[in-house]
């Protein structure tokens, strides 16, 4: 099978325009996809299993073992139930993980601007000038890119994740990218996700504002045309 190059991706008819800035009372980032995930299975848990997670949630905690591992095993084992369902009942019967904002799209937004805030705290807030730069670029890709953080990483979508910003050390961005089998050049370092089938496949270490230039914004272009 023939690698992909970056000059085989179509090119745009005409530069994309940037995106307005958002407003004071529109989030920066979107929805994470696992949230509309997560409410999916709560609303189909009830047919699937016979129980709501409300009554999921009475039943282990009156009758479960108390440790949170065991409680996996326990669902899992005597109520037949799968790994997933297992394990986020599991969570929400336990009073220190039952405060969860995986389900409810405006709690988990409030979250993501905190993960933000917290992954640039102390020592890495040099590299939070650096994490803004990358999503204003991404964000000129299209208007259907949209930026979910997590705890430690940001990753940026368009279908699938094309990139992800990765503080990776108190002086370093690892701009990682989906680039399938795209033979590594220039800055672009392999990651060995293409063999392990992960998303990211590639990434650019980013230390200053001006190694975000045109061959990074050119990767990204890449990542973004590849998954169309």
């Amino acid at each position: 099978k023939k690698a992909l190059t970056i000059t085989e991706v179509k090119k745009p008819a005409a530069p994309p325009q940037p995106l307005k800035p958002a407003t004071k009372s529109r989030s920066l980032y979107s929805v994470h996809p696992s949230v509309s995930m997560m409410q999916r299975w709560i609303v189909e848990l009830k047919q699937k299993t016979g129980r709501n997670l409300e009554e999921w949630i009475k039943v282990v905690r009156t009758n479960g073992p108390t440790d949170l591992a065991a409680r996996r095993i326990w669902l899992k084992e005597k109520h037949k139930l799968g790994t997933n369902s297992a394990w986020w009942i599991a969570e929400r019967s336990d009073p220190t993980t039952a405060s969860l904002v995986d389900d409810d799209p405006q709690a988990y937004l409030a979250a993501a601007a905190r993960y933000v805030e917290e992954m640039y705290a102390g020592g890495r807030s040099i590299l939070k000038p650096l994490h803004d730069r990358l999503l204003e670029i991404a964000r000129i890709m299209g208007r259907d890119v949209r930026v979910c953080p997590c705890k430690t990483i940001i990753p940026i979508y368009r279908r699938h994740v094309i990139a992800q910003i990765f503080p990776a050390s108190r002086t370093r961005i690892d701009f990682g990218l989906a680039l399938r089998d795209t033979p590594a050049s220039g800055r672009l370092i392999e990651t060995g996700g293409w063999e392990k089938k992960d998303r990211i496949t590639h990434r650019i270490p980013v230390s200053s504002l001006a190694e975000i230039d045109s061959e990074v914004e050119r990767w990204l272009r890449f990542a973004y045309e590849l998954d169309a």
